[in-house]
């Protein structure tokens, strides 16, 4: 089992990873009759891309001793109606380190063959920033 979910009514859950035990909740977003006091479940999945993103670049950047800590994302998920779902995950990455023209085409290519990147639906639109210092 990866996690367990638990409803906690009023439109929130509490999300436990079975591994580490680490938990967050989720709440239903403003504009889908929630509080918006958390993370929405869309909110995970565009967050995810972003987590993932920057993780298999880190691995990637390890193998090529570099250090990436400090790089950010700041992520933007639009929606859409009928049916309700993502429509669009806007990514901007920011990294604190300066590398060189190969190494940038390498580690923007390891972002985008993710596995979270992979798994999303072909017809949500993928917008990826990546700036340099």
């Amino acid at each position: 089992m990866t996690s367990k979910v638990t409803y906690l009514g009023e439109l929130r859950t509490s999300n436990t990873h079975t591994n580490s035990n680490s938990s967050y909740h989720t709440d239903a977003p403003l504009d889908n009759n929630g509080k918006g006091e958390a993370f929405s479940p869309t909110d995970t999945v565009a967050t995810a891309l972003a987590n993932c993103m920057l993780t298999m670049m880190g691995i990637k950047a390890r193998d090529l001793s570099i250090d990436l800590s400090g790089a950010e994302a700041e992520v933007t998920k639009t929606m859409a109606s009928n049916p309700r779902r993502i429509s669009k995950i806007k990514v901007v990455i920011n990294f604190s380190v300066a590398v060189d023209e190969r190494t940038k085409t390498i580690l923007k290519n390891t972002a985008l063959t993710c596995p979270v990147h992979f798994s999303l639906h072909p017809d949500i639109e993928k917008d990826i920033v990546f700036n340099w210092p």
